[in-house]
């Protein structure tokens, strides 16, 4: 009987192993680059993408910073809302302040 990939269960999960993934990295790789030993980094990795145990905010900020995503990016339940948060992280300070208030001026115009 042929196994059934295992998905991750909770949005945090689901959005670091889509990051992890889009960035070709290993799970023993996000471990490493955020301080957990490299002999118990992967299962670590592996229980919070799976949904086993959520990362404490701390760790998460890490993992964010880890994976060049924004901590609010690893909570967004929201795809499209995700997608946006990682554009705006790609951008430099300046420009994204600009493009957040030009946004959040088209969306309070009638």
């Amino acid at each position: 009987m042929p196994s059934v990939p295992v998905r991750p269960t909770t949005v945090v999960g689901r959005r670091m192993r889509s990051r992890r993934e889009a960035l070709s990295w290993s799970q023993e790789q996000v471990g490493v680059l955020i301080g957990i030993d490299e002999s118990s980094s992967r299962s670590r990795i592996s229980r919070y993408e799976l949904g086993v145990h959520e990362p404490p905010v701390a760790t998460a900020r890490l993992i964010a910073a880890a994976l060049n995503v924004s901590l609010p990016y690893l909570y967004c339940e929201d795809d499209d809302v995700a997608a946006l948060l990682l554009a705006l992280n790609d951008l430099t300070k300046t420009a994204r302040r600009e493009k957040a208030r030009l946004f959040a001026h088209m969306l309070a115009s009638p």
